[in-house]
């Protein structure tokens, strides 16, 4: 009887340390500005199951002589006659068009918003099935926070529509800080965890003991919790030891053009052009790049410590060929069948 009891027990423990989701939609991020058509990637997406796109319409951002103005407008267009894609349209706006506003600024910024949704989503996705849900894009902090929430009820208000918003993880570990946003459900944004300039021997896109701290937690989180997961790379390039830019370019064929150093980090073998940037010999570049291991990793940390709802939409940021080419299909529709083992 002791034996069965002992028995009990641990199943109870290991039941409690799993919280799977029943059903995965898999999602991606479409995050360029500057594409066109889908119809190449179209075939690619099919053999991944995947139809959803959470794609940027549009960024808001603050100008000192125009004020709150919309950029980086999409260029992409989808025609089809089959309801193959559900499109959620997505506005990322920056933190400080949140500072020293107005409610009625930011009751104009709601209806603005709402009818250029509405717009782009006629104008450049006309032929597909009408978007049930919208999502905003912004990295809150306490001095924004009223006047962003204020936004968000504002939008939920006129749009009529589901609304959700991307939730960083240290307001998903502090809400009684942070709060919580007034929305149907938050996408936990699983990447970006740490400033890249500022610990320059950790993978600052994905670090899986960081990502651990932050959901160090047995608390239920308000809102129902989508996630979302990176599967891009990017060269940090430093001149003179200095920090120069960003560069996003498949990280296999520059590294043939360098030496390796220390983890994370090579040297420039001789002087090249890579996106038509000039690197000199001996200069220093940071590679970061997430592995398929660590991605395992991470998702099992998620469902360790996250109690998900049976439904959930896990959404891979970003699409984009160079990127997810380093990953075979097979590791890709993993990092969403995972959270239902």
């Amino acid at each position: 009887m002791k034996h069965i009891f002992l028995l009990l027990a641990l199943s109870a423990v290991v039941a409690s340390c799993s919280n799977k989701a029943e059903h995965v939609e898999k999602a991606f991020y479409y995050w360029k500005s500057n594409e066109y058509s889908l119809e190449s990637e179209q075939r690619e997406l099919d053999s991944l199951g995947v139809k959803k796109l959470y794609i940027k319409f549009f960024e808001v951002e603050k100008d000192e002589v125009l004020g709150v103005i919309p950029s980086a407008k999409t260029q992409l267009t989808i025609y089809s006659d089959q309801d193959s894609i559900k499109v959620v349209p997505t506005v990322y706006l920056r933190n400080e068009v949140f500072k020293n506003i107005t409610h009625g600024a930011l009751d104009s910024l709601a209806d603005n918003i709402n009818f250029l949704v509405s717009k782009y989503m006629n104008d450049n996705f006309g032929r597909i099935a009408k978007s049930e849900e919208y999502q905003m894009d912004c990295d809150w902090t306490l001095s924004t926070k009223d006047n962003y929430f204020y936004f968000l009820k504002k939008l939920k208000k006129i749009s009529g529509k589901t609304l959700s918003c991307t939730l960083r993880l240290y307001p998903y570990k502090y809400p009684e800080k942070m709060g919580v946003p007034p929305v149907d459900k938050a996408m936990l944004m699983c990447y970006n965890l740490i400033d890249p300039l500022a610990k320059n021997s950790k993978n600052s896109i994905l670090d899986v003991n960081e990502l651990k701290a932050y959901l160090n937690t047995k608390t239920k989180y308000p809102l129902k919790l989508d996630v979302a997961l990176p599967v891009y790379s990017w060269v940090q390039l430093y001149q003179n030891d200095h920090f120069v830019k960003v560069l996003y370019t498949n990280t296999n064929d520059i590294k043939k053009m360098l030496s390796p150093g220390k983890p994370l980090w090579y040297d420039v073998k001789k002087d090249t052009v890579i996106n038509e940037f000039y690197l000199r010999a001996g200069d220093k570049v940071k590679i970061e790049e997430i592995s398929t291991a660590d991605l395992h990793k991470a998702i099992d940390a998620l469902k360790e410590n996250i109690q998900f709802a049976p439904d959930i939409t896990v959404s891979l940021f970003h699409f984009d060929d160079e990127q997810i080419s380093r990953f075979s299909h097979e590791e890709i529709k993993s990092f969403y069948t995972r959270f239902t083992e």
